[in-house]
């Protein structure tokens, strides 16, 4: 069979008007991410490169490109919550991504309401649905192939404690269409939200 696809190696360049990459491994989960600092000052940015990665204990994860505010808090008091963002708060959410200097409270900023939570120091989103109150297991940094360090670090945590709105509960079982989540796609402000028109289903052969 002939051969008809677009090859690149990225290193050399995709030789595109827009790498791809992030279009492909997508749409993305986002990372909602509230932290303190050990100053007290709160912090609240999303980071398209998220997901989960265990189920007992649960798991998540997130890459900071850059060592950023929210790195930073959680290397000093290993603690944080993931704020699931929904189609309702894709605007607030969108503002807590602004450039801003560290002593400026992105909840503030974004008109959010900061939630105490139960278990850890970390405020979560009050209009979220659902949130994780998650501590520190580990912040890798990140490396090529060749061993070359990356301005890249993944911090992985554990959720030791999960917030969910009732309403998204229905015979014990979690609707994921209820709660308009949003999801990162490619470009620099691609998104999609998921329906419940979408769904379909397939068991396990066996």
């Amino acid at each position: 069979m002939q051969e008809d696809s677009y090859y690149y190696e990225p290193a050399k360049g995709h030789g595109l008007a827009h790498d791809p990459f992030n279009a492909i491994v997508g749409p993305r989960p986002i990372g909602w991410i509230s932290s303190r600092s050990s100053d007290g000052i709160l912090n609240l940015a999303p980071y398209s490169f998220f997901n989960a990665f265990n189920y007992i204990p649960p798991i998540i994860g997130f890459a900071s490109i850059g060592h950023k505010d929210s790195l930073s808090n959680i290397e000093q008091t290993g603690e944080f919550v993931w704020n699931l963002a929904t189609l309702p708060l894709a605007e607030a959410m969108n503002q807590s991504c602004a450039a801003v200097a560290p002593e400026v409270d992105e909840f503030a900023l974004a008109g959010l309401t900061a939630v105490p939570s139960r278990q850890i120091d970390v405020p979560r989103v009050g209009e979220s649905p659902v949130s994780f109150e998650c501590r520190k297991t580990q912040i890798i940094q990140l490396q090529s192939a060749a061993g070359d360090a990356l301005n890249t670090w993944l911090v992985l945590g554990e959720v030791i404690g999960v917030h969910i709105d009732r309403r998204l509960l229905v015979d014990g079982v979690y609707q994921t269409a209820a709660a308009e989540p949003i999801l990162r796609g490619g470009g620099p402000a691609d998104y999609f939200r998921v329906e419940a028109g979408a769904l379909f289903r397939m068991h396990r052969p066996g």
